[in-house]
């Protein structure tokens, strides 16, 4: 992250702070908004704690910028599997997925064939990216809030976000807590669709535009990875027909369950995914969670649902068990023991899964060097 980008980060932390009295106008002057669009309201309102009920928490806080849009704090003992709540105590169920690239993501629908697919979460029980900025305020053991009314009551804390949401939405959008509460939405999934979430600035991507050269190692990384042939990964993480589309997000955010093992340290399982949905009533959904983007998935471990695998190339190896018999190959390398059972037992996408040789070592260490390329320039620091 440059130094450039954090002190922005706090320019705009001390312009909250200071927002009340920069607002101030003249005596019966009307003073400018100083968020003149929904984009920079909702960077201003993703980065303030105060909409959390004990003012510790913000989007950010789950969300940073500074690591791939993930949670980068440890907490004991989960390290980082699953985010700890406003309150100090209350842990989630589930690994906080990134914030990058999620304006992607398509409404969830049912699709002509059958399939569930898009939703923000990993349940996509939030169907859109307002929907989903709707969620963590009034949940307990998020940002903790006890309802809608009294996050837009915080709103008005700050004349600055008074004034904003009236001249961007309508003057009489406080009359509605509703109302001003879904502008707010509106507001920080207005900041979350800018480019600041979605650069396409990668290796991989300026491999495509001819300003980067893969190493032999990435470009057999790659082109096992868009192979069928060799394995299964572009079965689930290609949504473009093309496998050189400059969109790719590496994701047909579809629903899977690949026998993630449970994660001993997270309480609440066995987690069903997309059967938690209320859309979802068909029992042989359970244990599917929606495929991630696989955008800077390098440095935004741990990874599954369950955050139960720290290393990306043991993510690999857990794959590439279901196509070998070698008993070397059933070893998590990150506990010398088998790979554990499915948490959800019963209905694995085993066509997907087992499409495909087994790999060698060579082969499973070239996916990784691709995969790596697929970091944000700005993240690139962050790899090892």
């Amino acid at each position: 992250m440059t130094f450039a980008y954090r002190a922005r980060r706090a320019a705009c932390a001390a312009l909250l702070v200071l927002a009340p009295v920069a607002s101030q106008a003249g005596a019966g002057q009307e003073a400018a908004p100083v968020y003149s669009t929904l984009e920079s309201l909702g960077e201003a309102l993703f980065f303030d704690t105060n909409l959390s009920k004990n003012r510790t928490m913000s989007c950010s806080t789950c969300h940073s910028p500074d690591l791939g849009f993930i949670d980068p704090r440890e907490v004991e003992p989960v390290g980082r599997a699953v985010a700890l709540g406003d309150d100090g105590h209350s842990l989630g169920t589930r690994n906080v997925p990134t914030a990058g690239y999620a304006a992607l993501t398509p409404p969830f629908h049912l699709t002509e064939d059958g399939k569930w697919e898009g939703g923000q979460f990993l349940d996509g029980r939030a169907s859109t990216l307002e929907d989903q900025a709707g969620g963590p305020p009034v949940n307990p053991v998020e940002m903790g809030m006890p309802d809608q009314a009294s996050v837009v009551e915080r709103l008005r804390e700050n004349p600055d976000y008074v004034a904003a949401l009236k001249a961007l939405v309508g003057a009489g959008v406080f009359d509605d807590p509703e109302a001003a509460y879904a502008a707010m939405t509106q507001a920080i999934a207005a900041y979350e669709r800018s480019p600041e979430f979605a650069p396409f600035d990668s290796k991989y991507d300026r491999y495509l535009r001819g300003e980067y050269q893969m190493t032999a190692e990435e470009e057999l990384g790659r082109l096992l990875f868009f192979s069928q042939q060799f394995t299964n990964c572009n079965l689930c993480h290609q949504l473009k027909t093309s496998p050189i589309d400059p969109e790719e997000t590496f994701s047909n955010y579809q629903y899977h369950n690949i026998g993630v093992p449970a994660n001993p340290a997270v309480k609440g399982g066995p987690d069903q995914g997309v059967l938690d949905n209320p859309a979802v009533t068909d029992p042989a959904q359970a244990g599917k969670f929606k495929v991630p983007t696989l955008r800077n998935v390098a440095v935004t471990g741990p990874y599954m649902h369950n955050g139960v695998f720290k290393d990306l190339r043991t993510v690999v190896l857990f794959y590439n068990k279901y196509n070998s018999k070698a008993a070397a190959r059933q070893i998590n390398p990150e506990t010398g023991q088998p790979f554990g059972p499915p948490e959800v037992e019963g209905n694995l996408s085993m066509t997907e899964l087992t499409t495909g040789p087994a790999l060698d070592d060579k082969r499973i260490d070239a996916l990784v060097a691709f995969l790596k390329t697929l970091t944000d320039a700005r993240y690139e620091d962050l790899l090892e």
